[in-house]
């Protein structure tokens, strides 16, 4: 049985009902403005007013329940107001109404929602590919996808890395099957909105890295912002410039901690070399970015949503204040200076 906006179903049938759902919420980018998306009555956006009085309580209640609690956590629209997912209201509401209080019924809603996590752990540790589909698309009912990847999808990953190890088949397989999801997710994406583009240096070792579903978390999450990414292999340098020729990236991300400093300082001194200087932010380097020399680099928060906000300020400050092109002699003096260990981008 799983908990579908608030009621209880066979979970045959969310597996059933769901593939079309998902591939609806998956092609939405976002909220836009004050709307909220209503798609199969399976994914909702509320207003403060309209969670408000499904709960039967002032907004001004429930904003006081929000600080205090952190519960239902809501998300911005691009005009910053607040869009609560009715799957989180409507559980809280069905806890309210078997007259519990309102700390325990946040307790019960939340105990509801944790439940998508630990579905999905059994799923994945029992290889079941068909189960574990059917527990995300579970997550989405309640949560956008953004949220159902950072509280569900990564910390499920998070939970079988401790128990099993990275070397165990429990992790391979959840690994494998993440990756195909997250990258299904990112096929599923509307287009690019945002004149915006960035190039991400993958610096993780394969799919079963611990960095590499966050690293495609953080490409899902800026495609899903209208922003037009182009994800290459830290390893590859030969031919980088005809990428980047057509990609023309606004910022560079050098992610992942598994390759040394030299290879990932090789690859981004020919970006640097094709592109020009542009920004450059760092991504789960680790331990390792305290020695990276990278002129103006930004470390960007470990968690894969916080990083796309950070990236979009970065991108949305640069566009405002372009920085001073290098000279041909301060450039051919970089060159000539071996810069490849510097990183300078």
């Amino acid at each position: 049985m799983t908990k579908l906006d608030g009621k209880t179903i066979p979970s045959a049938q969310v597996s059933h009902k769901n593939v079309s759902v998902t591939c609806a919420i998956l092609a939405a980018g976002g909220v836009n403005g004050n709307e909220w998306l209503d798609l199969s009555n399976c994914m909702r956006y509320l207003k403060t007013s309209e969670a408000a009085a499904l709960l039967n309580v002032s907004p001004n209640t429930l904003r006081a329940w929000e600080r205090r609690f952190g519960f239902p956590k809501p998300q911005r629209s691009p005009g910053k107001h607040r869009l609560f997912t009715h799957g989180e209201v409507a559980a809280l509401r069905d806890a309210l109404q078997e007259g519990l209080s309102i700390s325990s019924a946040v307790s019960r809603a939340r105990e509801g929602l944790a439940a998508d996590s630990n579905s999905l752990v059994g799923a994945l540790v029992s290889y079941e590919r068909e189960r574990a589909d059917a527990a995300i698309e579970a997550a989405l009912a309640l949560r956008s996808v953004e949220r159902s990847v950072e509280e569900v999808l990564l910390p499920t990953l998070d939970e079988i890395a401790r128990r099993y190890g990275t070397e165990s088949a429990a992790w391979a397989f959840a690994a494998h099957w993440a990756t195909d999801w997250l990258r299904r997710a990112q096929r599923l994406a509307p287009p690019p909105v945002r004149p915006v583009s960035i190039v991400i240096g993958d610096a993780s070792r394969d799919e079963l890295d611990r960095d590499a579903p966050f690293i495609r978390a953080l490409e899902l999450f800026c495609v899903r912002a209208g922003i037009r990414v182009l994800s290459l292999s830290a390893r590859g340098v030969a031919g980088i410039g005809d990428a980047l020729a057509v990609h023309r990236p606004d910022l560079v991300v050098l992610a992942g901690g598994h390759l040394a400093d030299d290879t990932v300082a090789r690859w981004a001194y020919a970006v640097r070399l094709a592109a020009g200087a542009m920004p450059v932010a760092v991504y789960r380097r680790g331990d390792q970015r305290v020695r990276m020399r990278t002129t103006g680099t930004s470390v960007l928060p470990p968690g894969a949503g916080a990083a796309q906000r950070r990236l979009l300020e970065l991108v949305e400050s640069e566009h405002v204040s372009s920085p001073v092109p290098l000279s041909p002699t301060s450039h051919d003096t970089r060159d000539s200076g071996g810069g490849a260990r510097s990183m300078s981008l």
